[in-house]
């Protein structure tokens, strides 16, 4: 296992058990994992274009959503005069991030400290850290927030994986719950029923069981997604016509910081702590 620069220009790396298992990131891009290839099979989108545009957000890979999830029915930030507002899904997607490589346990460490940029935005003092273990079929995540001012500090946190499919027709939705959140609309309506338009675009908010799924007929494939509480909720968004979906996990809805409904608050010099994994299997 080792990582080792797969795109000087794009500022890519490559963490790798061997050539048909491995995941690409970029540190300098929110630390996104752009790709993911399990046993030969890339289960990722990446809008590679759209990437090479530094002006617009990312499509594709694995973003991080962080201090918030969504956006905040707000005209002015949540924290008073003086700081800016939080821009959807927080800052830390569109940051610089470190890395680190855990010989003896063989993951990879991305982190992110508080710096005058975020605090123009969010007046806290944290470090933010993802322990990512690549494993066959199986990608496993570790988060921990530290909160390192003297008073407690409000998170949400959520991840935004784009995966591949072949269309969305040959697509059957496993182990959701019977109603979602039409988050477009705000209201509350039958997942099934909702799912009917995913080749229209959907935006869906589900109190998950701490697991959320898919299959697709022609990948003859599985993915899983296993989010534990509190990262329990789930988030399935599409944007036809790129031939993929969203299976999202989040600790808190919108607007949390405005609300206060699921939102998290990390005592003084604590710490917080969220696990999640991607499974796939093939299907025969």
């Amino acid at each position: 296992m080792q990582i080792k620069l797969s795109n000087k220009d794009q500022g890519i790396f490559v963490f790798q058990l061997d050539q048909n298992n491995y995941i690409k990131f970029c540190p300098e891009r929110g630390g996104v994992i752009t790709n993911w290839v399990s046993d030969g099979n890339e289960i990722l989108y990446f809008d590679e274009k759209r990437f090479m545009d530094k002006t617009k957000s990312i499509r594709g890979g694995i973003p991080i959503l962080f201090p918030i999830c969504g956006n905040l029915n707000t005209s002015s930030s949540v924290f008073g005069n003086g700081y800016l507002q939080l821009p959807q899904h927080g800052f830390a997607r569109d940051l610089q991030w470190q890395y680190s490589f855990n010989e003896n346990e063989k993951f990879l460490c991305l982190f992110l400290n508080a710096s005058k940029k975020t605090k123009k935005y969010y007046p806290f003092d944290f470090e933010l850290k993802i322990e990512v273990t690549l494993k066959i079929n199986c990608l496993e995540f570790e988060i921990t927030i530290h909160n390192k001012t003297d008073f407690a500090m409000p998170i949400n946190f959520g991840l935004h994986p784009y995966f591949n499919v072949s269309d969305f027709k040959n697509l059957e939705f496993i182990d959701n719950p019977l109603n979602c959140q039409n988050q477009e609309k705000n209201i509350i309506s039958n997942t099934l029923d909702e799912l009917k338009n995913i080749n229209l675009g959907v935006d869906l908010l589900m109190y998950t069981s701490g697991r959320s799924a898919f299959r697709d007929k022609i990948f003859k494939r599985q993915v899983t997604l296993n989010h534990p509480y509190p990262f329990d909720l789930g988030v399935i968004w599409s944007d036809p016509p790129r031939r993929m979906i969203c299976l999202e996990p989040w600790t808190s809805p919108r607007n949390s910081f405005v609300d206060g409904f699921r939102n998290i608050m990390i005592p003084s010099n604590d710490s917080q702590r969220f696990d999640a994994s991607i499974q796939i299997k093939s299907l025969k």
